[in-house]
């Protein structure tokens, strides 16, 4: 009973543990850093975002349509914009 390696098999009282402790602090801190680089690089990709000038040119588009502006002012501002 008291030869040999013990209850647990040699490894101690804890084993292999600490290396699961390692493993799963790398998981949480690669889980925050991916949702990081997610919340500030990720929503670059998604279909809501355009060129700032298309941004631009769908607001003059639809002032225009509205009546808030005049062909003339419309012409003008779009002129603006493209170049």
């Amino acid at each position: 009973m008291g030869y040999g390696y013990g209850m647990m098999g040699g490894w101690g009282g804890f084993g292999l543990g600490w290396v699961f402790m390692v493993l799963w602090w790398v998981v949480i801190l690669a889980l925050v850093v991916g949702l990081i680089r997610w919340l500030f690089t990720g929503h670059a990709n998604s279909s809501e975002s355009r060129p700032v000038d298309k941004k631009h040119m769908d607001i003059l588009k639809e002032r225009y349509a509205r009546g808030d502006i005049d062909r003339e002012t419309y012409e003008r501002m779009r002129r603006e914009l493209e170049s």
